[in-house]
C-alpha cells in the first residue's frame, strides 16, 4: 500500500513538473505597458462570409485584444501578434472607422459603437487598444479656436434644416450656437467649423486701385501645442478664403488690379501702400472703389477706411445669411459702402471734399448713414474716415490757392490779433510789476510802524516790571531786617532767662547745703568716678602687712586708701 502512495506522489509531482515547464516554457508571453496581442485561433467554427473578427470558439483573429501582463496560451491552438497600443496626444482627436458590426440604416453615414462605419463618437487624448483589422483610427487636429476668433459649426449629418432657420439636433445645416475660444474635441465628420474674426476689422478703399479688407492678425499663445494647432486652423480657414476668392471674378480682378498698382511707382504714394506691405495673409482686395460725380458735375475718388465690428451673438446668423468673412464683406458691406457714398458724396460740391468743414460734415453722414444701414444687417459700423479726396486738378488748384490765401489772411489777421493782444498784456504785466512795488513798499512801511509799536510796549512792560521788582525787593528787605530783629532779641531773651533759673538753681542748691563748702564738697564728690571705692582701715592688733594684705594694698599701707575697683 505504501509502495502505490509513492509512486502516486512520485506521478503527481512528475506531472505537476511538466506542466509547470509547459506553461512557463512554451505557453507563457508578456505584453508590454504601450502594448497589445492581437490572438489567432488555429481552431474552432469557420467564421460567416463578410465576417472578419472571430469570437471565442472561432477560428481566426479574435476581436477581444490581450492587455499589458503575463498570459498564457497554447502555442498549438493560437498564435499571438504584440502590437504597439493606440496613443492620442493631447490636441489630437481619434476618428474610428469600424470595419465590423451592423449594417448602417439607409441615409446614414455616422455609426454608433457595434456599427460598421465612421463612429460618431471620437477618441480623446489617452489610450486605447483596438483591434486594428476590425477598426481604424486617423488621427486629426481637434479644433482650437483662436483669441479674437469665435467658430461656426455646420452640422454635416441629419435631414437638411428648413430654409431660413438654424439647424436644430439631428439636422443638416448652420447652427445657432458657436464655439468661443478653447479647444474641442470634434469629429470633423460630423461638424465643420469655420473661425471668423470678432471685433474690429477694416476695409480700406484705396481710390481706383481698389479695397482692402484687413482682418484681425492672429493673437499668439504661449502654449506651443496650442499654437501649433491654431495656426492650422487658421492655414485651413485661409486656404477656404482663397477658393472663395478665386472663384470671384470682381475680387480675382481687383486682388490682380491692385498688385499691378502697388507695383507702379507713381508720383503720389497711397497711405495704404505701407499697410499693405505688411498686411498678414488675412488681408483681401476687392475690385471696388468709391467714385461719383460731385454736385457740381466733378469726378470725386475717396481714399477711405471704414471700421465695422463683428458681434459674437450675431457670428452664426451673418455666416448663414452670408458666408464667410470676405462673402460678407463683397455681398453687404463694400455695395452698401459704394452706395452710401455716392449717393451722400453727388449731394455735395467738389469745394466741400477740399475745405475742412465740408468734408468733416461729408464723413459724418456717411458714418450716420452706414452704421444705420448695417446696423439692420447685424454688423455694426464705427467709424469711416477719409483720409484722401482725389479732385480734378482744374479746380483743385484754384480751390487750394483761393484756400491758401483765405488761410494766410486769417493768419495775418491772427497775428494782428496776436501783437495786439501782446501789447495789451505788456501794459498789463507793467502796472502788475508797479503795484507790486508800491504794495511793497507799504508792506515795509506797516512792519516798520508794527515792529516800533512792538518795541515801545516792549520797553513799557520792562519799566513797569523793573518798578513793581523794586518795590517788591524793598518790601522783603523790611521784612528780612524785621525777622533779623526780633530773631535777635528772642535768642537773648531765651539765654537771659536760662541763665538767670540756671543761677537760681545754683543759689538753691548752695542754700540747701548750709554752705558753699558743703555744696563744693558735693559737688566734687558727684564728680568723681562712680567705680571708685572708699575702704578705711584703723590700727589696731596684727602686723601691718596682714592689715595690709586684708587690704588688698600689697605693700603700700596707710590710714586711708581710696582703691579703685
Amino acid at each position: 500500500m505504501k509502495n502505490i502512495v509513492a509512486l502516486v506522489l512520485v506521478l503527481v509531482l512528475l506531472l505537476g513538473g511538466v506542466w509547470v515547464v509547459w506553461q512557463w516554457g512554451f505557453c507563457r508571453f508578456y505584453v508590454g505597458p504601450d502594448e497589445m496581442a492581437i490572438i489567432t485561433a488555429k481552431a474552432g467554427d469557420s467564421l460567416p462570409p463578410g465576417q472578419i473578427l472571430a469570437s471565442k470558439g472561432q477560428k481566426g483573429v479574435q476581436e477581444d485584444v490581450l492587455a499589458e501582463g503575463r498570459h498564457f496560451l497554447n502555442p498549438f491552438l493560437y498564435e499571438h501578434q504584440i502590437m504597439p497600443a493606440i496613443k492620442i496626444t493631447a490636441g489630437k482627436v481619434g476618428v474610428v472607422t469600424a470595419k465590423v458590426g451592423a449594417e448602417l440604416p439607409e441615409g446614414e453615414f455616422l455609426a454608433a459603437p457595434g456599427q460598421k462605419g465612421i463612429w460618431r463618437q471620437v477618441l480623446g487624448p489617452g489610450k486605447y487598444r483596438l483591434n486594428p483589422v476590425g477598426y481604424a483610427i486617423e488621427l486629426v487636429d481637434a479644433i482650437s479656436i483662436p483669441i479674437g476668433f469665435d467658430g461656426v459649426i455646420t452640422s454635416l449629418s441629419g435631414q437638411q434644416a428648413p430654409d431660413g432657420r438654424f439647424a436644430e439636433a439631428n439636422e443638416k445645416g448652420v447652427r445657432q450656437d458657436i464655439l468661443q475660444p478653447g479647444l474641442y474635441y470634434i469629429n470633423p465628420r460630423e461638424f465643420g467649423v469655420n473661425v471668423l474674426e470678432i471685433g474690429v476689422n477694416q476695409v480700406s478703399l484705396l481710390g481706383k486701385q481698389g479695397s482692402a479688407v484687413i482682418t484681425k492678425g492672429q493673437i499668439m499663445t504661449q502654449n506651443r501645442a496650442m499654437d501649433e494647432l491654431q495656426r492650422n486652423l487658421l492655414q485651413e480657414q485661409q486656404e477656404k478664403r482663397a477658393d472663395y476668392l478665386s472663384k470671384s471674378s470682381s475680387i480675382a480682378q481687383g486682388a490682380q488690379r491692385y498688385e499691378t498698382a502697388k507695383r507702379e511707382k507713381t508720383a503720389r504714394k497711397s497711405p495704404m501702400d505701407e499697410v499693405a506691405k505688411d498686411t498678414p495673409a488675412a488681408t483681401f482686395v476687392l475690385n471696388q472703389f468709391v467714385e461719383f460725380p460731385s454736385r457740381d458735375g466733378f469726378e470725386i475718388s475717396l481714399d477711405m477706411t471704414v471700421e465695422f465690428e463683428l458681434l459674437p451673438k450675431n457670428i452664426a446668423w451673418i455666416y448663414k445669411s452670408y458666408g464667410d468673412l470676405p462673402a460678407a464683406v463683397d455681398k453687404i458691406i463694400m455695395p452698401q459702402i459704394l452706395s452710401v457714398s455716392r449717393l451722400k458724396g453727388s449731394a455735395y460740391g467738389a469745394r466741400d471734399f477740399i475745405v475742412g468743414e465740408g468734408r468733416e460734415k461729408f464723413q459724418s453722414d456717411l458714418t450716420e448713414a452706414l452704421a444705420k444701414i448695417l446696423a439692420e444687417r447685424k454688423i455694426i459700423v464705427h467709424s469711416a474716415l477719409i483720409r484722401h479726396v482725389n479732385v480734378p486738378m482744374q479746380i483743385l488748384d484754384p480751390i487750394q490757392q483761393a484756400s491758401i490765401a483765405q488761410e494766410q489772411d486769417l493768419t495775418n489777421k491772427e497775428k494782428q490779433n496776436t501783437a495786439r493782444k501782446m501789447a495789451e498784456l505788456n501794459t498789463e504785466l507793467s502796472l502788475i510789476e508797479q503795484r507790486r512795488e508800491q504794495v511793497a513798499q507799504e508792506t515795509e512801511k506797516l512792519k516798520a510802524e508794527i515792529q516800533a509799536d512792538q518795541e515801545k510796549q516792549v520797553a513799557e512792560i520792562r519799566g513797569e516790571t523793573l518798578k513793581l521788582s523794586a518795590e517788591i525787593e524793598k518790601q522783603t528787605a523790611g521784612i528780612r531786617a524785621e525777622k533779623v530783629t526780633k530773631l535777635g532779641r528772642a535768642d537773648a531773651e531765651v539765654v537771659r532767662r536760662v541763665e538767670g533759673e540756671k543761677a537760681r538753681g545754683f543759689q538753691l542748691k548752695v542754700k540747701a547745703f548750709g554752705e558753699p563748702a558743703a555744696y563744693n564738697l558735693w559737688t566734687f564728690a558727684n564728680s568723681l568716678n562712680k567705680d571708685l571705692k572708699v575702704n578705711i582701715l584703723h590700727a589696731g592688733p596684727g602686723t601691718l602687712w596682714t592689715d595690709l594684705e586684708k587690704a588688698g594694698l600689697g605693700e603700700l599701707g596707710g590710714a586711708a586708701v581710696i582703691q579703685k575697683q
